[in-house]
């Protein structure tokens, strides 16, 4: 919920936001490279490489968009796609929304930059920060982030070619592990960890029959609506008691 305690100053809340994003550079590094070389194998220009991370900054979707201009497909085709893989962010929205008061034009920057990692560091540090979440952690978290998707961006363009492939590092799992500990804190009943075990099962049963972006607003949206009846139940049967 929107606490009512005043928050914190913006920039000391901004440099806990981006420091806590920092452990998360080391596999941001090697997407951001091989996003630059699959974009410059697609035939983008250096500029029109880094043009898209600075405007779009969707890892997902930057990959998906190199891809299909490699493969001709159409402008509709493109936005298309990027769209739907990205309709998790309207879930991550109404759950900040929750957690911290925006004005407008703080609602279109913090829109503009979020990600999954900041999302998911918001939701857990950013009820332990003075005065509850505020718009400083966020985008400190956001643009943390964002420079270095954006240097490694720029020195996958540059260097693209004497760069060993970013997938043979073995850096891919750092992701997975990073978002596993930050869920782990947030499991402190039984409806938590009902609602995050069938959350995960279903995603990798819709995983074998539909497509990323798909599967992650489908189990998003089921698991929501899952802790909403499991949550409501509770609070019956304690008011009943």
């Amino acid at each position: 919920m929107v606490t009512a305690s005043p928050p914190s100053p913006f920039w000391p809340a901004f440099g806990r936001g981006f420091r806590a994003l920092l452990p998360l550079w080391l596999g941001m590094v090697p997407f951001g490279v091989a996003y630059a070389i699959t974009a410059r194998a697609a035939g983008l220009s250096v500029w029109e490489t880094q043009l898209l991370s600075l405007t779009v900054f969707a890892g997902a979707s930057q990959f998906a968009a190199a891809g299909l201009f490699g493969a001709g497909a159409s402008g509709w085709g493109i936005v298309a796609t990027t769209f739907l893989l990205n309709a998790r962010h309207v879930l991550y929205g109404l759950s900040l929304a929750r957690q911290v008061r925006l004005t407008r034009g703080e609602r279109l920057v913090a829109a503009q930059f979020l990600t999954d990692e900041a999302y998911g560091v918001a939701v857990v540090s950013g009820p332990r920060e003075p005065g509850g979440l505020s718009f400083g952690f966020l985008l400190g978290a956001e643009l943390s982030l964002y420079a270095v998707w954006n240097a490694a961006t720029l020195a996958g363009a540059l260097a693209g070619a004497v760069l060993p492939d970013p997938a043979a590092l073995g850096v891919g799992v750092v992701f997975p592990l990073a978002f596993l500990g930050l869920l782990v804190p947030v499991l402190t009943d039984r409806p938590a960890v009902a609602v995050a075990l069938l959350s995960g099962l279903g995603a990798w049963g819709l995983s074998r029959v539909l497509p990323g972006g798909l599967v992650v607003l489908l189990a998003g949206v089921g698991g929501a609506l899952l802790g909403a009846v499991l949550v409501t139940r509770r609070g019956g049967a304690g008011e009943g008691a």
